[in-house]
């Protein structure tokens, strides 16, 4: 007979079908006339500050967040529900750090659940709903393995060379899984999950509504972001990007990918657009207005908000100049400048779920 799952196992996992079809068929779906309604309010409250935990809280202090957090909400639905909000409210922000942050909170928080030993059930029964969860996610663990391409996209993220697949034990197309891994594997593939579905469109004036909200949640993250890398330190840039300032300096005019490249990496470790445009000032063809325009729109005016290109690229494009030893255990400038400011008195290191940078 086939696990059946209750309203608190939708407010713990609301990646499934089941939680899915309650938010579709709950007033989210009115959402002006929610958002007015005495409950619209807290759950409002109650998304910000899922939110803000996810901005804020670092990976080793989680569990016992979700533990606490859980408890102060008795009504299921409102946990559910909470989630939908977050969701909304990350989409009116649109900034892909912040979406990244919850993605990982959601992703942890559910394997927290899901791997937990606190439930009422018994243990065959905890096991029955651990194997319908992971059905659902198109993840079955027969006999501790996981077929080649499913492992390949949960272990994407993950740096530690244990994860690589030449380092695993494969045979006929399956890869072997230790039970000791299944929490980890779990997560990422939730973590999959929930990235694939995306965040719902949300209309200006509902974000209008939600402005407080986004207000607040975006000055906590740049606060965060500022705590995270430190204050910007120039001498820490990786030699590809200071290469790129320095010919700038010089009066060399920069390719679309150099102009690209430099600008996505100085919008993501915390220059302002002022600041950006005026690194471009003494470009030979300097054009304020073309130059803002490209600015703000890899900084996410058009809606998306681009990353620095990975090294690969880089070096693809003719950018990757004068390496160091650092250089050659880190995959993107961005990680440069951020091992260099974690190494460095008044840097801290990111999280390990600080966002990835695409691959450009």
């Amino acid at each position: 007979m086939p696990a059946t799952f209750d309203e608190k196992d939708l407010a713990r996992y609301p990646f499934l079908q089941e939680a899915q079809a309650k938010i579709a068929g709950s007033q989210l779906n009115q959402l002006e006339t929610f958002l007015a309604s005495d409950v619209g309010a807290r759950i409002i409250r109650r998304a910000a500050d899922r939110l803000e935990a996810a901005i804020t809280i670092p990976p080793q202090g989680l569990n016992d967040h979700f533990r606490q957090s859980h408890a102060r909400i008795p009504n299921a639905l409102e946990s559910l529900y909470t989630y939908g909000m977050a969701r909304i409210i990350a989409s009116c922000i649109n900034d892909r750090s912040v979406i990244e942050r919850l993605i990982s909170y959601e992703a942890r928080r559910s394997s927290f659940f899901l791997m937990s030993d606190e439930s009422e059930e018994t243990a065959d029964a905890e096991a029955e709903k651990r194997d319908a969860v992971a059905a659902q996610l198109g993840l079955h663990l027969h006999e501790g393995t996981v077929t080649v391409p499913a492992y390949v996209e949960m272990v994407a993220g993950l740096r530690e060379p244990l994860w690589r697949l030449v380092n695993r034990e494969v045979h006929d197309g399956l890869v072997r899984v230790h039970a000791t891994e299944i929490e980890v594997l779990l997560r990422e593939r939730i973590r999959v999950v929930i990235r694939a579905r995306g965040l719902p469109r949300v209309p200006p004036e509902v974000c209008a509504l939600l402005s407080p909200a986004i207000e607040r949640l975006t000055a906590i993250h740049q606060a965060q972001m500022l705590r995270d890398l430190g204050p910007i330190d120039e001498s820490r840039y990786p030699p590809c990007m200071n290469a790129l300032v320095m010919a700038l300096a010089s009066g060399t005019n920069l390719t679309h990918m150099g102009r690209f490249a430099l600008t996505a990496f100085l919008h993501t470790i915390g220059l302002s657009t002022t600041q950006i445009v005026e690194v471009y000032q003494r470009s030979p063809d300097f054009d304020i207005e073309k130059t803002l325009y490209q600015v703000e729109h890899i900084s996410g005016r058009s809606g998306t908000e681009y990353t620095p290109p990975s090294c690969a690229t880089m070096l693809t494009n003719g950018l990757c100049v004068a390496q160091d030893s650092l250089c050659e255990r880190i995959g993107s400038p961005l990680g440069y400048y951020r091992k260099k400011k974690g190494s460095h008195p008044g840097g801290r290191p990111p999280s390990e779920d600080a966002p990835t940078p695409s691959s450009g």
